[in-house]
């Protein structure tokens, strides 16, 4: 493996444990994800969440033991973390996968949990969405079951840029079962969309010529 591919594959990796932290140590406030850019002071790290105050604390409390220890853990240089809400929670990958993942816990079948999710994705204004559930499903054999509802471009472009995903594992008494929730939100335009427009002609006739018409007739 060249030395590219290795720092890319590190990057990947860190990027998932960090997002892994994340979801566990914030699942009360809702955790929603994160979005991480470098600058010259250190480390923008935007967390998005259905409850900000519990991503900040009182007097900030959560926020500053939150950028210490991605600091001490994930050896992340200056961390700077904001909070943003979540306008619309159906859209939100990893909001979805929790709410799956509870619905579980309650008792309640991976594929009636799966079908609720996509219609309520949908009804959102979603283009398209899939939930692949994965485990000990129906028997001691571990498998995936996938579930897809409208337009989900799997590679190019617009999938990198505007479709998001997230994973969630859970632990039930089977075992280990792994949700992935992958969404197309809306608004989003495709280069190789074609739209065909209806050409209406308006046809006007003058009334000299409709009564030369008329009386030739």
């Amino acid at each position: 493996m060249s030395a590219i591919r290795k720092h890319f594959v590190k990057q990947y990796m860190d990027r998932f444990k960090l997002d892994e932290f994340l979801m566990e140590r914030l699942k009360d406030a809702g955790y929603g994800g994160a979005e991480i850019s470098k600058t010259p002071l250190g480390t923008r790290i935007t967390i998005f969440a259905l409850r900000p105050g519990l991503v900040i604390g009182r007097g900030g409390e959560i926020i500053k033991a939150l950028s210490k220890e991605l600091q001490d853990e994930f050896n992340i240089y200056n961390p700077q973390i904001a909070v943003a809400d979540i306008p619309v929670p159906e859209l939100n990958s990893h909001i979805m996968a929790s709410r799956i993942a509870l619905a579980m816990q309650k008792g309640i079948h991976f594929r009636r949990a799966s079908f609720w999710a996509l219609e309520r994705i949908m009804r959102a204004g979603a283009l398209g969405a899939e939930v692949k559930i994965s485990g000990k499903l129906t028997s001691e054999r571990s498998r995936y079951e996938k579930y897809k509802v409208g337009y989900l471009p799997k590679s190019g472009d617009p999938a990198m840029k505007y479709v998001k995903s997230a994973v969630y594992s859970l632990l039930l008494k089977p075992g280990i079962f792994g949700i992935k929730v992958t969404i197309l939100p809306s608004g989003v335009e495709f280069p190789d969309k074609i739209s065909i427009k209806e050409l209406v002609q308006k046809v006007e006739f003058e009334k000299g010529e409709e009564a030369e018409e008329e009386g030739g007739s």
